[in-house]
């Protein structure tokens, strides 16, 4: 067992820096809602985008954020396709007008943040990688057999040690 102070990345499970304070995404993802109405998926995207690719917000952050926004009647979602496409409703821009300065405080911390995250910013090439990896472990939409859970593991799990050791698999 280890007796040194553990940094912020292992006290939070591994997942890394916090990147937003409480509140900050519900705002966030109610003003890009409100730009253009979109999908759960275009989200995770335009918030990539705002970080420079330096974060990517997971599935499992964004889509609990907009069930509250949708049960807090600030959005509403529609079946486009089999997928929700986001609009904001009249509740919510009056809400997201009143928050002006709130949001004017999340942008301003996004700006801090992604500097912060730039000291570990990846290639492009090696940023694209990742982003194909992350949408062909969504596509299977919790659909894995046991066979393909040990499939994919094994082989996430060889990549992951090829990279580390600097080899290839």
């Amino acid at each position: 067992m280890r007796n040194e102070p553990r940094g912020e990345f292992e006290k939070r499970g591994g997942r890394g820096p916090r990147v937003f304070a409480p509140g900050d995404l519900k705002l966030l993802l109610l003003s890009l809602i409100a730009e253009q109405p979109c999908h759960g998926y275009d989200l995770i995207r335009r918030i990539e985008n705002l970080f420079d690719g330096a974060y990517s917000p997971s599935p499992g952050v964004i889509y609990p954020t907009l069930t509250f926004l949708e049960e807090s009647e600030l959005i509403s979602g529609d079946a486009d396709g089999g997928k929700k496409r986001y609009t904001i409703t009249d509740v919510g821009r009056l809400f997201l007008s009143e928050q002006a300065v709130a949001l004017d405080g999340v942008r301003l911390r996004i700006d801090v943040s992604k500097r912060s995250l730039r000291g570990h910013d990846r290639p492009p090439e090696i940023h694209e990688a990742v982003h194909n990896l992350r949408h062909a472990l969504h596509s299977h939409h919790g659909r894995w057999s046991p066979e393909e859970i040990v499939r994919v593991a094994a082989l996430l799990n060889r990549t992951a040690q090829a990279i580390a050791d600097g080899r290839d698999q």
